[in-house]
């Protein structure tokens, strides 16, 4: 029997002496992989003294994996190891051996080792990690500690084998995005995680895992030399990741347990622990610089970089596993298309005109089709910031570009937060560039301020969006009658670029807007108009939360402040983004009342015609209802019908539609009776299709699935459910058959829809739909995007890929396997290519796994 107390005891003391030359070193990261590298081995001086006490099998043997498998270990990590047994020793016919066994595990624990076991066969290794790729992962880094080198080595040639790098590619960058969604997507928050959040080191090691699972290297030295990574890159992963390791490591030790988070409780004594220091205004003692903003700020920097070289190296691999779904095609002389990313001609375009860096984000927002940029282009992005200096800045040519991103009616949300991970941003706005990284110290911001800016041009951007309506009704109401939203954008991208300088930041953000617009070209009218929103921010806030509203010197002085109603409803839009940006626990229904009676209040005290909110829709209904007087309609006859449809319905249709819906509709509204009918199309050719039912989980895919068995293709879906359950979705479809036949087409569509919705039973197989030659010579790798709206109740699913005939519903049938509901559909068809968004829900989505698997499910059917 081992003396455990005097092997804790020697344990104990060679870690404690690691630890402290670690405690030693300050800011310097030299020496941390070093340090990790020599806290495994000492866990494996420990390991093999127990197991040569346990006197267990010599054709046994005993792996670490994980981390520990790696061979590092950080000072309150779980040292994981596998007991490998050979094929049929089976532990419980061997009651003597499966004793022994337990014993060693628990010597383990006894000896002060934080372990993770499992006791398994080759055979059951190999199973098991086809089924769980977490399971896989941990694998993909054994290595022997001791025991049988044997049975070792035909584990991992097993092992190696039986795994497929494309699927595990797959899986894992789905799971990376998983991950990244649980944390906004965004390494800025105020607590980030330093393993977990995007830019932690759980990215850099998910490079790792794929490259070695494919074969092509187990170091970043490796990748270098295999062209997936280039010598600068290589060092400054590893300098990043040495950072990354030696927070990580300092928050074990300071918190005495494995913590990973950098917790405000934490993070002045890790930031002391680099030798960072508060500085306080000797004469007034006002705290001008804290030690946790320094080590923060050089987090988000590290976490940036990783960011960036994730995106590098995880394209290149990808490229290299599909080496022939990546046929790139000329967009003009400088850039490429490839598989919907943006790739440079060359890599030194930046440098030889710096003019392309800002006008490829311009090509972003306005190529149909294009999804990101190329490994290729981001690299050569990361090795031009040397260019983008101050007479970047100042070049007239740059302006122009930049104004007409901000014009562009589409597209500047995710042109932006691009441009900002790729570091452009802060290069062109040299003083967006000052709060990269800055924190915000209250109750209320869970984000830094730069991320907390690209929060609130989402929400500015979504209320002009009919998918995002449910989250905004009322913003979306008034969204819909305002004339230029880049006033608004503006506003938004400016309202905080002053915080952490000292004094107002209101005031002294109006002065950097005001010189923007100046060098913009913004006119005068618009540039008053976005120093204003950035200059008064906060006070509709302000007012609506602390001072009393049924005062009407309180009305009438804000009425005073704002003016007219044209700056009212933007101030009301940018306070709302505004508020939802800070933290998804901060808006509520109150403040949304009080925000939106102050609106109200003060529209009255402003004197003249008071804006209908429903503007837009109201004209739209006003014009449906002329039209319907054509057709002899019983007086509100209608209303049943559109009582039931929210400002998403009314949004997403323009009165003809809604007139043809009403008159066949309104006399069956909320009845339990399926409606199909069918026109001959009013924009173009083929047909249009209504359907009116009670909903279903599976509605969607079988009205898709009659379209495929017909041969039908859906060029365009706009699903709607009525707050009676009753599902109102219209179809527009295009057939082989020739448009002399569309009568005929007519009356069988009505009558066997109607037939396909009622029948009850399985769903059809999906038909094999042929692909153009334009798509087989030009394939498009499809990707999908799952997004959870605010309360993550709703999801977002956005799916692009090549098309063909059946493609939707493939896509709709996966989503009617796992019973997902779908609430709002777009689809889209853009020549060879399908750009579709579902706005879903069901019980599946909030489980991980399940909804790895679902997107799996949904890449596979894209893909087929």
């Amino acid at each position: 029997m081992p003396d455990l107390q005097q092997i804790r005891d020697d344990y104990r003391a060679r870690k404690a002496a690691l630890l402290s030359t670690m405690r030693s070193q300050g800011a310097s990261t030299r020496g941390i992989r070093t340090l990790l590298q020599r806290l495994a081995r000492e866990a494996d001086v420990t390991l093999k003294t127990l197991w040569d006490a346990a006197n267990l099998p010599a054709d046994f043997a005993l792996m670490g994996v994980g981390g520990f498998g790696r061979g590092e270990l950080f000072p309150h990590s779980d040292v994981d190891v596998v007991v490998l047994a050979p094929d049929g020793q089976a532990l419980d016919a061997q009651p003597e051996l499966k004793q022994r066994v337990e014993t060693f595990i628990g010597n383990c624990w006894d000896a002060g080792l934080e372990i993770g076991s499992s006791v398994r066969t080759v055979a059951e290794c190999v199973a098991l990690a086809a089924t769980d790729i977490t399971i896989q992962t941990a694998l993909v880094e054994s290595r022997l500690i001791t025991g049988s080198a044997k049975i070792c080595a035909e584990f991992q040639k097993k092992f190696r084998a039986s795994i497929d790098p494309k699927a595990f590619f797959v899986a894992k960058t789905l799971e990376m995005r998983q991950r990244h969604t649980k944390f906004d997507n965004t390494p800025y928050s105020l607590e980030p995680n330093c393993k977990e959040s995007p830019g932690g080191l759980r990215d850099l090691q998910v490079i790792l895992w794929v490259a070695k699972a494919a074969g092509l290297g187990k170091s970043w030295d490796d990748l270098a030399r295999k062209g997936l990574a280039t010598p600068f890159e290589a060092r400054q992963i590893k300098r990043n990741e040495a950072l990354l390791n030696l927070i990580r490591a300092r928050l074990h030790v300071l918190a005495d347990r494995r913590e990973d988070r950098l917790v405000f409780d934490l993070q002045t004594a890790v930031a002391e622990s680099f030798g960072y220091k508060t500085e306080v205004d000797a004469q007034s003692g006002r705290i001008v610089g804290r030690a946790s903003e320094a080590l923060m700020k050089r987090f988000y920097w590290a976490a940036k970089a990783v960011t960036q070289l994730n995106q590098i190296l995880l394209l290149n691999i990808e490229e290299r596993l599909n080496p022939n779904t990546h046929a790139p095609q000329r967009i003009d002389d400088r850039f490429f298309n490839k598989a919907g990313m943006i790739e440079v001609a060359s890599d030194d375009l930046y440098t030889k005109d710096p003019h392309a860096i800002l006008q490829t984000f311009l090509l972003y927002q306005t190529t149909v089709g294009v999804k990101g940029l190329s490994a290729r282009t981001l690299r050569a992005l990361y090795n031009a910031r040397g260019v983008m200096n101050s007479q970047f800045r100042n070049d007239p040519v740059n302006h122009a570009t930049f104004h007409a991103m901000v014009m562009q009616p589409e597209g500047i949300t995710h042109a932006l937060r691009l441009m900002n991970q790729t570091s452009v941003l802060g290069r062109y706005l040299w003083v967006f560039r000052r709060i990269v990284g800055q924190m915000q110290h209250d109750l209320f911001h869970v984000y830094t301020v730069d991320q907390h800016i690209l929060m609130v041009l989402r929400n500015m951007r979504r209320f002009f969006t009919p998918e995002h309506a449910h989250e905004y009704p009322f913003c979306s109401q008034l969204a819909a009658g305002w004339d230029k939203p880049y006033v608004l954008y503006i506003g938004a991208l400016f309202h905080d670029i002053a915080k952490g300088r000292g004094g107002d930041h209101s005031v002294l953000g109006a002065v950097d807007v005001r010189h923007f617009c100046k060098q913009h070209d913004i006119e005068a009218e618009d540039c008053k108009l976005i120093e204003f929103l950035v200059r008064e921010h906060l006070s509709m806030s302000r007012i609506a939360q602390k001072e009393d509203l049924s005062n009407p010197d309180v009305i009438a002085a804000f009425a005073k402040r704002v003016g007219n109603e044209r700056y009212l409803t933007a101030l009301y839009l940018l306070t709302v983004a505004d508020i939802r940006g800070t933290s998804p626990k901060v808006w509520n229904a109150w403040k949304g009342k009080l925000l939106e009676d102050l609106y109200r209040y003060t529209l009255r005290v402003l004197g003249g015609r008071a804006p209908d909110p429903d503007a837009e829709i109201e004209a739209r209904k006003r014009e449906a209802l002329v039209q319907l007087q054509l057709y002899a309609l019983p007086f509100e006859g209608h209303k049943k019908l559109w009582d039931s449809l929210d400002v998403g319905y009314f949004m997403r249709h323009d009165a003809s539609d809604i007139v043809w819906h009403t008159r066949h509709l309104a006399r069956y509204a909320g009845t339990a009776k399926a409606i199909v009918r069918a026109r001959q199309s009013v924009v173009g050719e083929g047909l249009q299709i209504l359907v009116y039912t009670p909903d279903q989980p599976d509605l969607f895919a079988r009205i898709c699935g009659y379209f495929d068995q017909a041969g039908f293709s859906i060029l365009d879906a706009k699903i709607h459910t009525a707050n009676n359950g009753y599902a109102l979705d219209t179809f527009q479809v295009v057939s082989s058959m020739l448009p002399e036949h569309n009568r005929e087409l007519v009356s069988m569509v009505e009558s066997e829809l109607q037939l396909t919705i009622e029948k009850a039973g399985p769903l059809p197989t999906p038909s094999r739909g042929r692909v153009s030659r334009r798509v087989k010579s030009f394939p498009i790798a499809p990707r999908i995007q799952l997004a959870p709206d605010e309360k993550a109740q709703r999801w977002l699913l956005t799916i692009s890929a090549s098309d063909r005939v059946g493609l939707l519903y493939s896509v709709a049938r996966v989503l009617a396997n796992h019973n997902i509901n779908l609430q709002l559909a777009k689809v889209s068809t853009l020549g060879e290519r399908v750009e579709d968004t579902f706005l879903i829900d069901g019980p599946e989505l909030q489980q991980n796994k399940q909804q790895i698997e679902i997107e799996t499910e949904l890449l596979q059917a894209l893909g087929a």
